[in-house]
């Protein structure tokens, strides 16, 4: 496997990629809060990518991975901005825009602000807004009184040993980037992914978002008993064939 380069941003942030060159359209792969380009997902989209001789770009945001920069100082919009210029920089043409859990959030954002860099649009475990929706409204009085008064507050992780430190910044920046709360064009072909077992993102974000979205093909695919991850051998088939469609 090809070794990590680095692209710093016009603001001097600088983030880790990796990149199959080949035919498009190219297909880019947008990680999610907390993740990095090395999941399970975008290794077994990279190794597909090669072998069939697409060309395929996996990234780090600022404060995620290898790419520089602390976690606790990003927000949306950072990492929105993150994709938006490293698609513009090592991209060629339309795109396949793949964003997992955060990342079908900043894979929004991406077609509503360059429409005309994507192909297709596939979210495996969308999560749009999930910072008001999930975070923010799930917070009670004293959490929401604590992260205003501090600036943070610690969430436990069921996947880190260590908290996740939530920062006001975060809430506040995503606050400006809702998706769901105005008018959200899609006029590529859309497949949304969602295991019926997602702990993290609940059924009724997927299904909201299908409502929402204004579009002639967007599709959603619920697969029984399938969980946030989204990356089991039958899964990652699904994902695979999802590129396929919207790649036509």
């Amino acid at each position: 496997m090809t070794k990590s380069k680095f692209f710093e941003t016009r603001n001097g942030r600088r983030l880790a990629y990796r990149q199959a060159m080949g035919a498009g359209p190219g297909v880019v792969f947008l990680g999610g809060f907390k993740s990095d380009m090395q999941g399970s997902k975008a290794a077994y989209l990279h190794q597909w990518a090669q072998a069939s001789g697409r060309a395929f770009l996996r990234f780090d945001y600022s404060g995620h991975g290898e790419s520089g920069g602390e976690f606790t100082d990003g927000c949306i919009g950072d990492w929105a901005g993150d994709a938006m210029e490293i698609v513009e920089a090592l991209t060629d043409g339309p795109q396949v825009i793949v964003g997992s859990s955060m990342g079908g959030w900043i894979g929004l954002l991406l077609a509503r602000a360059m429409p005309e860099k994507v192909q297709g649009l596939v979210g495996v475990a969308a999560a749009p807004d999930f910072t008001e929706d999930g975070m923010w409204a799930g917070f009670d009085a004293a959490t929401r009184a604590a992260m205003m008064r501090d600036g943070r507050i610690a969430l436990p992780s069921e996947y880190e040993d260590s908290p996740y430190i939530i920062t006001r910044r975060l809430i506040e920046d995503g606050r400006n980037r809702l998706v769901l709360r105005q008018p959200l064009a899609l006029p590529f072909p859309v497949r949304l992914l969602h295991g019926t077992a997602d702990a993290s993102v609940e059924l009724s974000v997927p299904l909201r978002l299908l409502e929402h979205a204004q579009g002639e093909d967007i599709r959603l695919l619920l697969v029984k008993g399938a969980d946030h991850s989204f990356s089991s051998p039958a899964c990652l088939a699904l994902l695979e064939k999802a590129i396929v469609e919207v790649s036509r």
